[in-house]
């Protein structure tokens, strides 16, 4: 059995402890405003046929865990504790506010989650992604289209200016001794800062 969650909640619903604030340009909270939770929650709750047992866990944990195994390898065990220790990762999983009382679920359900998110499932939310990304893209453009119409700068559409190319950093395949190659590298790092 499903039941549909909140959805997306925004940053400033968030709840946190006095004191601590969720920055917006945090990558975990940039991911998770730019996946459609709705759309693809509509497709996981076809996954549940039967009304009668235990209800799920919302799509949104289930998924933001999966990600969150996949981006740092960690063990079914270890992806509960982190998310239960980081408020970045909470929001990202959906959770209303920060709460580190106790797990988000039974480390034991990650095998649910996976075998719920087939790589066939999991494809057709990369699609929904890769399409509203599009969709957004193409809103963007068009609004900044508009304005710039509006805005007539010469050569702000453009590139402008010079680029200057320096090839002493370019790979070459000669040998040198190692004194020699240990100078070299302490003058191009010399450059580089």
């Amino acid at each position: 059995m499903y039941r549909y969650s909140n959805g997306q909640i925004s940053l400033a619903d968030f709840k946190q402890p006095v004191g601590m604030n969720l920055k917006e340009s945090n990558r975990w909270v940039k991911k998770a405003q730019t996946i459609p939770w709705l759309e693809i929650e509509k497709r996981y709750a076809t996954l549940f046929t039967n009304r009668k047992g235990n209800v799920a866990k919302p799509l949104r944990l289930a998924l933001g865990a999966c990600i969150i195994q996949a981006e740092y390898g960690f063990s079914d065990e270890e992806t509960a504790l982190q998310i239960q220790e980081n408020p970045y990762l909470q929001y990202f999983c959906g959770y209303p506010g920060y709460d580190d009382e106790k797990l988000p679920f039974d480390p034991s359900l990650m095998v649910y989650f996976r075998k719920r998110l087939t790589p066939e499932v999991l494809g057709e939310i990369n699609e929904m992604i890769v399409r509203d990304a599009k969709e957004r893209q193409a809103k963007e453009t068009e609004s900044k289209d508009d304005s710039d119409d509006s805005d007539d700068h010469p050569g702000a559409s453009g590139n402008s200016g010079t680029m200057i190319v320096d090839a002493t950093c370019a790979p070459s395949n000669i040998r040198y001794r190692m004194g020699r190659s240990l100078a070299l590298t302490a003058s191009v790092l010399g450059r580089i800062t």
